[in-house]
């Protein structure tokens, strides 16, 4: 018999390889000390281990052991238990052990947990809103916790959030929370006194598109032409993203340049009858080359009067993204070789300028994100003592090269691609419900918006297998495209999309805050409001409180001669107008020509009259029809200002843009 004598070197290597192959308990990120665990609800806890191992946890409260679950974990490693209801209260310890490692997870509360999505106005920091410093020395609230999830993206529903934690309330750290999430909770935490926490998922800038799951997709035929052709991995999108633009790129000016031919852009002789042409300033990869990196040549041929041939002027261009190199005539009068925000200003030698026909070329390369000429109109210009001569509007243009780039793949290109990495994550984590603050993106798409926001929140309600409460913000008053009744409007047909989703949808609430926007700003500062708006949504429709929180709804409408009488629902005291003479603002009104007409109003109890001169045989009214509607002034004695509507069906103008 042979005996086979093993190294002890290679004893250890066999002992180390089997050491590893076991798994460490391990539980998704969202878990760890400082959470907040949604009171009066079994809640789920779930996490990895090696398949068939016990797993046990054990809830603590003063070093006594108060709940001990175990389970053993599928062939698959994976596990779920639940905690059994507790009221709100803490501190806790909990502790997940097998049969290699434990977790402990201290200074656990019970509380309300509430889901907080959306784009930037969700993802707006207290740093960034009104009275921040103010807010920041009172915010000692060790009862209220944040945790950021990270941004991510996916093609897949992913196992885990890449990061995070919770975050306690102090004056040093609330800075970095969601401005409308901490103010909501702090209206809770105030009335309900219970410890509220906040779960932070959202990305500025985002479609509601990619945050619905992909069976969700599916579901709406809306969509199903897009999803069935969605690779897994986000490089493989990003492959099928950057031939498709290149395929467009090379359809509509042939194919990319040589070096030979590269050089004869700048030439002022040049022949560019088949360029293209864009609107300058503006980001080209957001225009007519979407996702393109890469560089890209400008020209725009400009008239000299005699007067100023033969002088040196100086050319502006504003900020450029990234790097430029500029000519004139064919010479190159300047170039800036890395990325800088400061505008672009080249003197133009006197003997390079001539009466008559003159070109100015500029080669932009966009190193990654955005690009183009990125600043306003007036900054564009060739200038000398009192001389101007503006350069925005339509430039000539050819690309040059496209670069493989991340953007193709980025948070908008797609669907789904943000509830893989950050919303699929946190199921079944226990919560009450969710604070949704989006829509921006989609105004483009408001009618399609009809379908897919309601799509969204009942694909969450199904993957947490709950109808929990959806409480919302409708989009605030912004210039946005300046749009009204007569030119149409994005934003309030997006706005009246979110109204029907409220009224459709069960379980749902709306805060209404055109009132607190900023005409010049996107992202109002005034976060307070919309954190107290939807706290009175929770206040009302979740706990069960005895208050007013809503404003006024347009019900119905009666013609009688040349005036318009408008019922309202939930008036609550009654009507009144913000107007310290008591003047309503923000109604229209329209005969069969469709033509609206500013109208004066009257209240009359829960009722609204209004009328105009202009228009004698009135067919339709709308209040707030516009992208800035901050004029508009109807609330009901609350304080809470009525909901944006039309009383007409016309078509607007996102009917039939569609996702792609």
């Amino acid at each position: 018999m042979t005996t086979i004598r093993i190294p002890k070197c290679l004893i250890a290597a066999l002992i180390c390889i089997v050491s590893v192959a076991r798994a460490d308990v391990r539980l998704p990120k969202i878990f760890g000390s400082h959470m907040i665990i949604q009171q009066k609800k079994p809640a789920p806890v779930w996490g990895w281990s090696d398949a068939g191992e016990k797993v046990m946890l054990v809830l603590n409260s003063g070093g006594k052991a108060i709940q001990t679950k175990t389970i053993k974990a599928g062939k698959d490693g994976k596990w779920l238990l639940r905690v059994d209801p507790v009221d709100a209260g803490g501190p806790y310890q909990i502790t997940v052990s097998g049969k290699k490692n434990k977790v402990v997870m201290d200074d656990v509360l019970f509380g309300e947990v509430w889901i907080c999505s959306g784009q930037s106005n969700m993802e707006m920091l207290v740093n960034r809103s009104r009275n921040a410093t103010e807010e920041k020395s009172k915010a000692n609230f060790p009862q209220i916790r944040h945790f950021k999830v990270p941004h991510d993206r996916s093609l897949v529903p992913k196992d885990d959030i890449s990061g995070g934690e919770w975050q306690l309330t102090t004056p040093e750290t609330v800075g970095d929370f969601s401005a409308v999430a901490y103010f909501f909770a702090r209206d809770l935490h105030e009335k309900l006194n219970v410890p509220v926490g906040l779960v932070n998922s959202s990305w500025g800038g985002t479609q509601v598109e990619s945050w619905i799951s992909l069976d969700a997709m599916k579901s709406l035929d809306d969509f199903k032409e897009h999803v069935a052709s969605m690779p897994t991995s986000l490089e493989a999108f990003n492959a099928m993203r950057k031939k498709q633009l290149d395929d467009r790129i090379i359809s509509e000016q042939g194919s990319f340049p040589d070096a030979e031919t590269l050089k004869t852009w700048p030439s002022f002789s040049l022949d560019d009858a088949s360029w293209k042409t864009m609107e300058m300033p503006g980001y080209f990869d957001l225009k007519f080359l979407p996702g393109l990196d890469g560089a890209v040549w400008f020209r725009k041929e400009i008239d000299l009067p005699a007067k100023w041939a033969d002088q040196s002027m100086i050319l502006m261009l504003g900020p450029v993204d990234d790097i430029d190199v500029t000519y004139v005539n064919g010479v190159k009068i300047g170039e800036s070789l890395k990325k800088v925000p400061q505008g672009r200003n080249y003197i133009i030698p006197a003997d390079l300028l001539k009466a008559g026909k003159n070109v100015i070329t500029v080669r932009i390369e966009d190193l990654g994100a955005i690009g183009g000429f990125t600043g306003k109109p007036e900054q564009m210009k060739l200038t000398r003592d009192d001389y101007e001569l503006p350069l925005a509007g339509s430039w000539k243009y050819r690309v040059e090269s496209s670069l493989d780039n991340k953007q193709l793949s980025g948070a908008n290109v797609t669907s789904t691609i943000l509830y893989n990495a950050m919303i699929a994550p946190l199921i079944p984590y226990a919560m009450r419900g969710t604070i949704w603050y989006q829509g921006e993106t989609n105004a483009p798409r408001a009618y399609q918006y009809r379908k897919s926001f309601p799509l969204m929140i009942s694909d969450w309600r199904k993957r947490w297998g709950e109808d929990f409460p959806f409480l919302f913000v409708q989009l605030a008053s912004w210039s946005a495209n300046n749009g009204t009744s007569e030119k149409g409007s994005t934003w309030a047909e997006l706005r009246e999309a979110q109204t029907m989703t409220l009224n459709t949808v069960p379980n749902t609430g709306m805060a209404v805050i055109y009132d607190i926007g900023e005409t010049a700003d996107i992202h109002p500062k005034n976060k307070q409001d919309v954190g107290h708006r939807l706290a009175f949504s929770a206040l009302k429709q979740v706990y069960g409180k005895d208050i007013v929180y809503s404003g006024p709804a347009y019900e119905s409408m009666q013609v009688n001669g040349n005036k318009i009488t408008l019922s309202f629902k939930r008036t609550g005291s009654g009507l009144k107008s913000s107007d310290k003479y008591g003047y309503v603002k923000g109604f229209e009104i329209a005969g069969d020509d469709r033509k609206f007409y500013w109208a004066q109003a009257h209240i009359d109890g829960d009722k609204l009259i209004i009328w105009s001169d202009e228009v004698s045989k009135p067919v339709a009214a709308r209040y707030g029809w516009s992208d800035d509607n901050i004029e508009a002034n109807l609330y009901n004695k609350e304080g809470i200002p009525a909901i944006p509507f039309r009383t007409d069906t016309w078509k607007g103008i996102t009917e039939g843009v569609l996702f792609k």
